[in-house]
This record gives C-alpha cells, sequence and structure tokens, in this order.
C-alpha cells in the first residue's frame, strides 16, 4: 500500500513520500500525542519563541493526513490597515502538504531555510503564500523507539539568518523535548 498518492511523470513532489506515516500515527496515539493543545507544550513553545526571537514557533505532531499544533506561539493578531489583506489565522491543524514539517519528518534531520523564496521546492508552499512565512527552522522529534513524531519548529515573516547558533537552538530544544517525553514514558505518567 502507498501512502502518496501516484504522481503524473515529471511533477515535483512537493511533500515528501512518508512511508512511517501510519506507524507515527499508532505510535501517537499510543503516546496520547497529536489530538489536543497541550499547555506544556504551549509552554515550550513560547519559551522556543523567545530563544530564537521568531513569531511563530511550534510543536507539531504528524499524523497521516495531517499535522497537529500541540504547542503554538503565534504573533498577537492584528487588524489590517485600509485596503490591506487580512492574513488567515494561525490555528492548530494543517494539511500535510502545507509548510515544511513533514520534509523534516522525512528527511530525519534538520533544516533550515533563511528564506524559502530561494528554493523552488518550497516557493509555492501555501504557507509561503497565506500566512507570509519567509524563513523556517526546524528538528525532528524523536522518540525513545527511535520514531519521529514531528517538528520542534521556528519561523519567521521576514527572512532571516539562523546561523549556526539557531540550527544548534533547535536541534538542542528537539533534543530537550524528546527527553523529557522519555522520562514521562518511562515513568508511565501520562506524556505530558
Amino acid at each position: 500500500m502507498s501512502y502518496d498518492p501516484p504522481r503524473p511523470a515529471g511533477r515535483l513532489l512537493l511533500t515528501p513520500e512518508d512511508k512511517e506515516a501510519p506507524d507515527r500515527a499508532r505510535r501517537l496515539r499510543l503516546l496520547d500525542l497529536g489530538e489536543r493543545p497541550e499547555p506544556a507544550l504551549d509552554a515550550f513553545a513560547e519559551r522556543l519563541a523567545e530563544r530564537t526571537g521568531a513569531p511563530y514557533a511550534m510543536v507539531n505532531f504528524i499524523g497521516e493526513n495531517r499535522q497537529f499544533f500541540a504547542g503554538l506561539r503565534i504573533p498577537v493578531a492584528r487588524t489590517p490597515a485600509d485596503g490591506e489583506e487580512a492574513k488567515p489565522e494561525v490555528g492548530r491543524y494543517m494539511a500535510r502538504d502545507h509548510g515544511f514539517c513533514p520534509h523534516v519528518v522525512a528527511r530525519r534531520k534538520a533544516l533550515v531555510l533563511e528564506d524559502v523564496r530561494d528554493y523552488p521546492r518550497f516557493a509555492g508552499n501555501p504557507v509561503v503564500d497565506e500566512f507570509g512565512i519567509r524563513s523556517y527552522l526546524g528538528a525532528p522529534l524523536i522518540d525513545s523507539a527511535g520514531m519521529v513524531l514531528g517538528t520542534v519548529c521556528a519561523a519567521d515573516v521576514q527572512p532571516r539568518t539562523w546561523g549556526k547558533s539557531g540550527l544548534e537552538t533547535i536541534k538542542s530544544s528537539a533534543a530537550e523535548l524528546a527527553a523529557r517525553l522519555q522520562r514521562r514514558e518511562a515513568d508511565g505518567l501520562p506524556v505530558l
């Protein structure tokens, strides 16, 4: 059984094939993650936004058909000026083919995009056009069983140079949260 539908020959696959999606979805259900907001993960995302200086930060669990932001820090919405088009509101759910996190999950390693428009694969992604995201920094959230559950990520509406310190920050943040999840699971407690 193939996870992604077949694509026409010569068409660029914008969202990577994810053969682990069914197993990940089962693992997320077992850990009771990815179905509801988690205040502890919202607080984690808030701290990540502060550490990176980014207006957006997320803890994102990726299921078979969608992404769920169990931890979310977004800027306070502002009223658009006269003649300015309102941006859609960022919610907890996003289609699997939106954004950059599915690429982090498939690659199993961090992804740094200083200006998403510099990458043809990402320039036409819906979050670029709909939400105005211009830069992204994300690392995989790998659990004790070696499964990539999702990502820890930050994003900005301006191009930015994340640099080596940004990469180290996102990777250490993902490792910190993975260790926290592992300790809770080992203690037999609810994951968060």
